[in-house]
């Protein structure tokens, strides 16, 4: 965090998500995207191998028990670099919960565990129209250096 960032409250728990914490996450999802519906039984077998996958890591934030923000690193390879990128593929607090520092503190896990892991550096990708998301990551020392192409198959 940089000077200057709310800190979550102490209440506030960063912890590695679970199985049973998938009804939790979803809800928290939607808030993203809420004009596309989410097919539950895909997003279960995603998450579900995620958890089992090395190169993943989950995380949630709490309050007590009530999981109020989530995020997901994928670790990638990169040849050019030369190593790996922690890529954050999810992030997303409640949105009752959204300036409270909560997205902070997990951008914050999900860098750590890059580091850990001997990341060389995290990526993320944002929609254009998500212009406060985009103030948030360059505040936290992201900087746009790319376009992201995406091609549909079916």
């Amino acid at each position: 965090m940089t000077a200057g960032d709310a800190q979550p409250g102490p209440s506030v728990t960063i912890r590695p998500t679970k199985r049973e914490d998938f009804e939790a996450i979803i809800p928290l999802l939607q808030q993203l995207w809420p004009a596309n519906p989410i097919d539950f039984a895909a997003a279960r077998d995603i998450f579900s191998r995620g958890l089992a996958n090395d190169r993943r890591a989950y995380f949630c934030a709490c309050v007590g028990e009530r999981i109020i923000g989530f995020g997901t690193l994928m670790i990638r390879d990169c040849l050019w670099l030369p190593g790996d990128v922690g890529y954050i593929c999810d992030l997303v607090v409640d949105q009752e919960h959204r300036g409270s520092g909560v997205g902070s503190a997990l951008v914050e896990r999900a860098v750590q565990i890059a580091q850990e892991r001997g990341c060389r550096r995290v990526e993320l990708d944002s929609g254009f129209h998500r212009t406060e998301a985009h103030r948030f990551y360059e505040h936290r020392g992201f900087e746009k250096r790319a376009f992201l192409f995406s091609r549909t198959l079916r």
